[in-house]
């Protein structure tokens, strides 16, 4: 791996006095090549997928299949699961001189993530989510880089008062507040909980959840004063919201197609983009239609067939 350290501080950007918008990390979509895309589109800090931290350790071919970066990936944040501070200070190590920031996630509820000891249970493990946060802090050899932690909240908004005072004790340079518990799916986010956090640390808060166009960043900033939003779903679905588009523009649509074809992009993975994209530009039967396309050129060919290119669109 080349190491490609710039010199971007992410907490000099919480000190502008913006909003800071910020890509989710998304099991499979959040690779490089989709944080290649929101970049082009006001998107300030991007998170990796999830990698688990002692799979990343064990083998040379897992570090290298599951984090890729490029120089103009920055500034990025690579997220772990870890349920021990060594081995997380450990990958923080590898990755720190290809990026400006590690997040413990403290915050998936799946369920085989809980059962090993990762994700949302550790909400519940305030000294070790401590002790994990200071062995980074210890041991990266670079005061410019961020440790930070991606939460869900507990039913007694006191417990998660006391975690994340518990990890700004302890070094914590941010907090990601998903507004949900570990047991709340499609529930509506409670930003009074988020604020309740925002209102009892002195580190930057950022709210998560929910958030689908543009003006859901400002509300969700009204609701709860905090530094920085961060969107999942609303930026699959629309990789230009945080520049301000309700739905996916065309010109966004052949950006990803050109990022693809350069960078690789497996087909699935590339298709898969574009379906979400798609949802809420097309109709359900030219939906089936796309749906059903199994290679590049048939995409591109149903794009260009269907859409028109960007020149065409006189943009």
């Amino acid at each position: 791996m080349k190491s490609y350290n710039g010199n971007t501080n992410v907490m000099d950007m919480f000190e502008k006095g913006k909003v800071l918008k910020i890509c989710a990390p998304m099991v499979r979509y959040s690779k490089l090549a989709f944080r290649s895309l929101v970049r082009k589109y006001n998107c300030d800090i991007c998170f990796t997928p999830m990698i688990v931290a002692a799979d990343f350790m064990r083998s040379v071919k897992a570090r290298d299949s599951e984090f890729t970066t490029n120089e103009c990936d920055r500034p990025l944040i690579v997220q772990f699961a870890a349920h021990d501070a060594q081995t997380l200070a450990d990958a923080a190590c590898v990755v720190a001189p290809f990026s400006d920031g590690v997040d413990l996630n403290c915050g998936c509820p799946q369920r085989w993530a809980m059962s090993e000891g990762y994700g949302a249970c550790l909400i519940n493990k305030p000294e070790l989510v401590k002790d994990m946060v200071r062995h980074v802090r210890n041991q990266v050899d670079n005061p410019n880089y961020t440790v930070s932690i991606k939460i869900r909240i507990h039913k007694d908004i006191k417990q998660t008062v006391d975690l994340c005072q518990k990890a700004e004790s302890a070094g914590v340079s941010w907090i990601t507040v998903h507004g949900r518990t570990t047991e709340e799916r499609h529930q509506p986010v409670h930003y009074d909980a988020i604020k309740t956090v925002k209102d009892s640390v002195s580190v930057p808060v950022i709210a998560n959840g929910d958030i689908k166009y543009l003006r859901d960043v400002e509300s969700a900033h009204q609701l709860t004063g905090v530094d920085g939003v961060m969107a999942a779903r609303g930026l699959l679905a629309n990789p230009a919201m945080f520049a301000g588009y309700d739905e996916t523009p065309l010109e966004c649509m052949w950006n990803w197609v050109d990022i693809s074809v350069e960078q690789g992009t497996p087909f699935s993975c590339f298709h898969h983009h574009l379906i979400y994209m798609l949802e809420r530009v097309s109709s359900q039967p030219e939906r089936k239609v796309f749906n059903s396309l199994s290679s590049t050129s048939a995409v591109i060919d149903y794009l260009q067939n269907t859409y028109g290119s960007v020149h065409e669109q006189g943009t």
